[in-house]
C-alpha cells in the first residue's frame, strides 16, 4: 500500500489491516497512551474543497502521532494560477512526507501520485471518499461485530459516497442494496465492479425495497458541495428518498443508521431518526480520526513500525 486514492485499490486484507490498527490506536487514545509514531514527519493538506471533519481530523491525527500538518488552501498554491500538477507534485515531494488532498477531480489525486514520490491520500473527490468509508466500515464492525453477511443499505444520490461505499462494503463481504433515482445512479465503473458480486448487490429505485432486512442504513445530502444551484431540482428528484419511520420499519429492529455529515435534517433524514441514532452517527464521525491515523501510519511510518 503506497497511496490511498480510491477504495478499489484496497483488498479486503488491506482494509482489515487498516481497521485493526485504527482500533488499536483508538484504544490507546482512550487510555491516554501516547503513540508518536510519526515524530518529525510533515503532512501537507491541500484543500480546494472546504471541510470541518477532514481538516480537523487529519490535523489532530498528525499531532497525536507526533507529526505536523500543514494546511494549504487553493489560494496558497500555484496550482490555482496554472502550474501543472506534475510540477507541484515534484516540488512538494521534496518538502513533505505525505500529502492529503480534498478536491473536485479524481484526476488531480491520481496525477499527484503519478508524478510525486511521497504517499498521497484522497481526502475526497467528486468520484470517491475512501477515508470516510474506512470509518464507516469501522463503525459497522464495532456495532455489529463483523462485516461478512451484514445487509447494508444506501438511500439517496449515487454520488462519491455511494461509489466508495459500494466498493468498500462489497470488498469486506457485506450484502449491498442501493436505492437511487434513475438519473442519479452511481458511476458506471462502480456498477460494473458490483456486478461481479452477483446477488450480493442490488440496485433499485425503491427505498423501501432496499431497506428491507437491512442491518445498517446510510444516507448523504441530496446536494453536495458545488451542486447548490441544482438544489431545488434535486429536492424534487429525491422526494421519497428520505430515511424516516417508514424506512426504519422495513429494516431490522436493531438496524443502525449512519450519515457522513453534515446532515440536512428534514431532507435526507428526519430529525427523529437522526436523534434516535445520534450515537452511531457521531461514533462514525469520531472514527474518521482513528481510521485516518491508521492510514497515515501505514503510508508514512517505517515498515512494520507499529
Amino acid at each position: 500500500m503506497r497511496h490511498l486514492l480510491k477504495m478499489a485499490d484496497l483488498t479486503k486484507e488491506d482494509i482489515f489491516e487498516i481497521l485493526d490498527l485504527a482500533a488499536k490506536l483508538k484504544d490507546e487514545r482512550k487510555k491516554g497512551i501516547a503513540h508518536p509514531i510519526l515524530a518529525g514527519k510533515t503532512l501537507g493538506m491541500i484543500f480546494t474543497k472546504s471541510s470541518t471533519r477532514t481538516r480537523v481530523s487529519f490535523e489532530a491525527g498528525m499531532y497525536q502521532l507526533g507529526g505536523h500538518a500543514l494546511f494549504l488552501s487553493g489560494s496558497d498554491l500555484q496550482l490555482g494560477r496554472g502550474e501543472p500538477v506534475q510540477d507541484t507534485a515534484r516540488v512538494l515531494s521534496r518538502y513533505l512526507d505525505g500529502i492529503m488532498i480534498r478536491t473536485f477531480a479524481q484526476r488531480e489525486v491520481e496525477d499527484l501520485a503519478k508524478y510525486g514520490s511521497i504517499p498521497i491520500i484522497n481526502g475526497l473527490t467528486d468520484y470517491t471518499h475512501p477515508c470516510q468509508v474506512l470509518a464507516d466500515i469501522m463503525t459497522i464492525r464495532e456495532y455489529k461485530g463483523k462485516t461478512e453477511g451484514i445487509n447494508f443499505c444506501y438511500i439517496g444520490d449515487g454520488n462519491n459516497m455511494a461509489n466508495a461505499l459500494i466498493v468498500g462494503c462489497l470488498t469486506v463481504q457485506m450484502n449491498v442494496s442501493v436505492a437511487c433515482p434513475a438519473a442519479y445512479r452511481p458511476a458506471a465503473d462502480v456498477l460494473a465492479f458490483a456486478e461481479k458480486f452477483g446477488d450480493k448487490f442490488r440496485m433499485t429505485e425503491s427505498p423501501t425495497e432496499a431497506a428491507n432486512g437491512a442491518d445498517a442504513l446510510y444516507t448523504d445530502v441530496w446536494a453536495s458541495m458545488g451542486q447548490e444551484k441544482e438544489k431545488a431540482e434535486r429536492e424534487k428528484a429525491f422526494d421519497g428518498y428520505q430515511i424516516n419511520d417508514r424506512i426504519m420499519e422495513a429494516a431490522k429492529k436493531d438496524a443502525i443508521v449512519l450519515h457522513c455529515l453534515p446532515a440536512h435534517r428534514g431532507e435526507e433524514i428526519t430529525e427523529k431518526v437522526f436523534e434516535a441514532h445520534a450515537n452511531e452517527i457521531f461514533d462514525e464521525a469520531e472514527n474518521r480520526l482513528h481510521a485516518q491515523k491508521a492510514v497515515l501510519v501505514k503510508l508514512m511510518g517505517l515498515a512494520n513500525s507499529y
